[in-house]
């Protein structure tokens, strides 16, 4: 007679049950996992956007630079200067020539300058590059007021970085525009003061030098071209965040057709006859027809 065991808990169990048993349950460690892809994603934005605003604040420094030199340009009395040959003045006189007055000097007399009484006493390059500097003053006000509301760090304009793109393009536009404003009247001034030095039918008295105006409108006209670059060179971005998404949500005032096009599809015909056989002698299922025997 086989005899059987009971196990009361008191004794060890069979080894097939001791590792899970005497085992103590070890405390979880927790490694440091890699980023998801969405926080991965939202890493990469910001490190866009900080990129984009340094960018910004950059170009916006650079143009309020050139603002500086533009206004400096426009102001000073010096573009067109006395000219000095072998480190000796050629007339007793110093004279400065802007687009605004002219200053002179004579010997050891304090410098005077006199505005200009009228604006046809001015040479026709001057007469020019005073309508074109005061253009490019405020272009480059008007790029700097447009790119400020053009940032991302800024919250004048819609969020939707597709319309900031646009107005910093518009700004960098500007900037543009600006520059070439500048160089424009900087350079013709200095074309015709190099043509008339080495004209030999004037007299040295009415020679000029360039005047340090035409210096600071080159590097100004630099400075403008770098901001104006900067700005349009930026990444446009080609898709639209999903919060940036315009939910379309359809009028009631919509065409709709009179018909709708439906293609002719292929349906196999099916016959079906027009009654079914029946014996004659067949019963009708019981209940369905009272019947008699005369049927029959």
């Amino acid at each position: 007679m086989a005899s059987y065991t009971a196990y009361s808990g008191y004794t060890k169990p069979p080894q097939s049950y001791a590792g899970s048993y005497y085992d103590e349950k070890q405390a979880q460690a927790y490694t440091d996992y890699q980023d998801s892809v969405y926080e991965e994603k939202k890493r990469i934005e910001k490190k866009d956007r900080r990129e984009a605003i340094c960018c910004e604040v950059v170009a916006l420094v650079i143009g309020f630079i050139g603002l500086i030199g533009v206004a400096a340009v426009t102001g000073l009395p010096m573009w067109k200067v006395t000219a000095f040959i072998e480190e000796n003045i050629i007339v007793m006189e110093t004279r400065w020539e802007g687009l605004w007055m002219n200053c002179y000097r004579q010997a050891n007399i304090r410098m005077q300058c006199k505005v200009y009484d009228s604006l046809l006493f001015l040479p026709p390059d001057l007469q020019a590059a005073r309508g074109l500097m005061c253009a490019s003053v405020a272009l480059t006000s008007f790029a700097l007021i447009v790119s400020a509301v053009g940032m991302k760090c800024t919250k004048v304009v819609d969020h939707r970085a597709r319309t900031k793109h646009i107005v910093l393009v518009a700004g960098g536009c500007l900037f543009l525009m600006g520059c070439v404003t500048t160089l424009i009247p900087v350079s013709w001034t200095g074309h015709v003061i190099i043509r008339d030095f080495y004209n030999p039918l004037l007299i040295d008295a009415q020679r000029r030098e360039l005047g340090e105006a035409l210096y600071i409108g080159w590097v100004t006209g630099a400075i403008l071209f770098t901001a104006g670059v900067i700005l349009l060179c930026r990444h446009a971005p080609r898709t639209q965040d999903p919060d940036e998404r315009i939910a379309y949500n359809p009028g009631q005032n919509i065409y709709q057709p009179g018909y709708s096009y439906q293609p002719n599809t292929y349906q196999p015909y099916t016959y079906q006859p027009a009654y079914s056989y029946q014996p004659p002698y067949s019963a009708p299922p019981p209940g369905s027809v009272a019947y008699t025997p005369s049927q029959y």
